[in-house]
Order: C-alpha cells, then sequence, then structure tokens
C-alpha cells in the first residue's frame, strides 16, 4: 500500500516523532511505500522511507500552521496515496493520531497550572492556540476521518465528549516502550554511577522525576511534600531530570523549603535510562498527560510508579501491585501517603520484577503491530 503519515515536525526527539519513526520503519518493513509529509525532516528512519516536503510561505507561527495543513490539502488531493495518517493539527486524512489528546483539555490543566506562575506569558500565546483548536476540529468532524487511534481510555472519553466522536471509530492503542534501552540492568551499571556521582548510597531511597514542562508534571506538588516524607523518612532523596527553562527558579525553590541536600537537578539529558537506574521509584504528579511515556520507561526499568488518574499511563498499573495512582496532582496527602507507601524496601524489591513484567506487555513492536492493523483497513 502507498501511505502518508503527515506530521509538520519530523526530528529524532519528541513523543509524536518517535511515534512516527517507528510507524514508518515497520510499514516500510512489512514492504508498504511511506512517505512522511513534513515541513522539515531529520535523518530517515528506514531506507525505504520517502519524504514529501511542503514549506509553503508563511509569516509566524500561526500561518505557518494554517498553511501547512493547507497544503498537506493540496498534496494529498494530487497525490494516489491508499491511506494518510494524520499525526498533527491537519484535517486532510484516513487515520487520526490524537497522541497529545484534545487541545483544550492540555489548554484547561495549563492554564490552571500557569494560574500559579505567569498568566500574561500564558495568554501571550492564545491566538496561536485558537488557531490549534480550530484545526483539531476541523481534523475530528464527522466527515474527516475513518478511525481516530487515542493512547488512552481517558482519551478517549474525552474526544468523544467534546467532538461527538462515536465510539465505534475510536480504537485505543496504548504508548509502546524500547524494552531494550529500558532496562532493569542500568540499575547496576550506568544508573548505579550516577546514583554514586551524585552522593546516594544504598541506605538512600531515590524517587526519580523525569520530564518537560516541570509545573505541569507537577515538581512543585512533589517539591511540597519532600519536607514532610524527609522528616519520616530521612533517607529519602530526589532526582530531578529534564528540559526546563527556568531550572534555576527551581533550585532555588528547593533551597527555599530546606531540601537542596535532598534534592539533585540534573537539567536536560539524553540518556533517561540511567536516571531511572539510579533510582528505586519514579513519581509523576501531572496535572495532565494524555500517556506520559516515561510511566513505561520507569516501569521497563523495574521501577514503580507514583502517578496521578490524570495521567492516561496510568491505566496500565495494577494499583498497589507495580505503583499507586492519586486522584489528582492537588490532593496533597494523598501522594504523601502514596509516598510513604512505596517507600518500603520490601515492597520495592517485590514490585520491580512485577513492573517489568507489565511493560513487557507494553512493547514498541506490539503498539505499531496494532497501529498497522487499524491503517491497513482504511485502505480508500
Amino acid at each position: 500500500m502507498r501511505i502518508a503519515l503527515v506530521h509538520m515536525r519530523h526530528a529524532a526527539t519528541g513523543g509524536t516523532e518517535r511515534y512516527l519513526n517507528h510507524l514508518a520503519a515497520h510499514l516500510a518493513g512489512l514492504g508498504h511505500a511511506v512517505t512522511i509529509v513534513c515541513r522539515r525532516h531529520a535523518a530517515a528512519p528506514h531506507p525505504d522511507v520517502d519524504f514529501a516536503v511542503l514549506r509553503p510561505l508563511a509569516l509566524g507561527r500561526v500561518h505557518r500552521m494554517i498553511s501547512f495543513a493547507k497544503a498537506v490539502e493540496r498534496h494529498v488531493q494530487e497525490t494516489a496515496y491508499e491511506v494518510v495518517v494524520g499525526l498533527g493539527k491537519t484535517w486532510s486524512h484516513d487515520v487520526i493520531r490524537l497522541g497529545g489528546g484534545c487541545h483544550q483539555t492540555f489548554l484547561d490543566h495549563t492554564y490552571h497550572a500557569a494560574q500559579r506562575v505567569s498568566l500574561h506569558q500564558f495568554k501571550g500565546a492564545w491566538l496561536r492556540h485558537r488557531c490549534a483548536l480550530a484545526l483539531e476540529a476541523r481534523g475530528l468532524a464527522h466527515d474527516a476521518y475513518s478511525r481516530v487511534i487515542t493512547n488512552s481510555a481517558m482519551v478517549k472519553r474525552d474526544v468523544m465528549d467534546r467532538y461527538g466522536v462515536p465510539e465505534e471509530a475510536i480504537t485505543i492503542i496504548p504508548n509502546g516502550v524500547d524494552l531494550d534501552r529500558f532496562h532493569p540492568r542500568h540499575r547496576t551499571g550506568s544508573g548505579a554511577v550516577l546514583r554514586q556521582q551524585l552522593g546516594f548510597d544504598d541506605s538512600h531511597l531515590v524517587f526519580v522525576f523525569v520530564g518537560t514542562g516541570y509545573r505541569r508534571k507537577g515538581l512543585d506538588r512533589l517539591l511540597d511534600v519532600m519536607p514532610d516524607l524527609v522528616r519520616q523518612r530521612p533517607e529519602s532523596r530526589l532526582l530531578v531530570a529534564g528540559y526546563e527553562s527556568g531550572l534555576e527558579s527551581w533550585q532555588q525553590q528547593a533551597g527555599r523549603i530546606g531540601m537542596a541536600h535532598h534534592v539533585r537537578f540534573l537539567g536536560g539529558r539524553r540518556d533517561p535510562e540511567t536516571c531511572y537506574g539510579a533510582g528505586d521509584l519514579y513519581v509523576l504528579p501531572t496535572q495532565y498527560d494524555p500517556f506520559a511515556n516515561t510511566t513505561l520507561e520507569a516501569l521497563a526499568s523495574g521501577l514503580p510508579v507514583v502517578t496521578t488518574a490524570a495521567n492516561g499511563g496510568c491505566e496500565v498499573l495494577d494499583q498497589g501491585k507495580h505503583g499507586a495512582v492519586i486522584p489528582n496532582a492537588d490532593d496533597r496527602e494523598a501522594l504523601l501517603q502514596g509516598l510513604l507507601m512505596w517507600s518500603d524496601r520490601d515492597r520495592l524489591r517485590d514490585s520491580s520484577v512485577a513492573a517489568r513484567c507489565r511493560a513487557e506487555q507494553y512493547g514498541v513492536r506490539r503498539e505499531m503491530e496494532a497501529s498497522t492493523a487499524v491503517i491497513t483497513a482504511c485502505c480508500r
């Protein structure tokens, strides 16, 4: 089949970008003729994957989004694709995957977080968000698609409520994880080295936080409970990794609450597998994540996970077996109690194998096979 995969940005990093690369390589490996339709691109993920680069004239970010979507519409009309898969804010597709969930839901939670920082900055992107919402609505109009893919039941319910997408048109395909890259062996390899470099030894309980966009991911909530956690579990330590423009302010916040000695900020890193390998428990008290990839990465690394019900990735966890799911990021007591419960070394040790076993049910190959089945069933 001749298949088009549409996303304005093709790159080696990013959640949607990784999915795009895995899917393109998988489809090409099966013998399909795959074209990635984009505005710019990195190296091809497979020798047989082609690119269709569309760079219409655009003045600013908003116009760039609109002009690309229009260019995709013309390109699809002029090219004999048998299936078109949309991964971003376009409307010319047979299959659309909502890897980032519904944009309004993202805004609702981001706005809530922004109220604690700078609402002015959030409002500064008003026009861009309005454009994204309009493009999403057009892409989810009843005559715009044959199938919709979501990565969690949480997003499925949301897209049904917001856009009236019929349940029978939606397929849930959970995110997949690279089971070789994220593996418990790092806990006795590179992770153990990092742990030692940070001054953490075997007597410490190391909680790991990995993410970009610290506030939406709930780092402020996690830091808030750290003093109480340390009072009851003095051996507790926190490792924070991920790209964040305001890193210094977070370090200062840790100092103000007396946690400078207990929290280590690593900034952006390209080896999250090493960060998981240096820890004992993964914590993500997120305000909203359609399906945080870090959930499965941590499980695959042998770490139980404490997260919120606002993370679609929580759907792969069995409460008390693979970690804990708290109602929401603002439930301070639930977060503290979840961390205290999972500060038990015997519980952590016993759950490590279970965590890895659960992740093995969600490998990338499984995700790609499920996606391929949906795509190839939508031939024009």
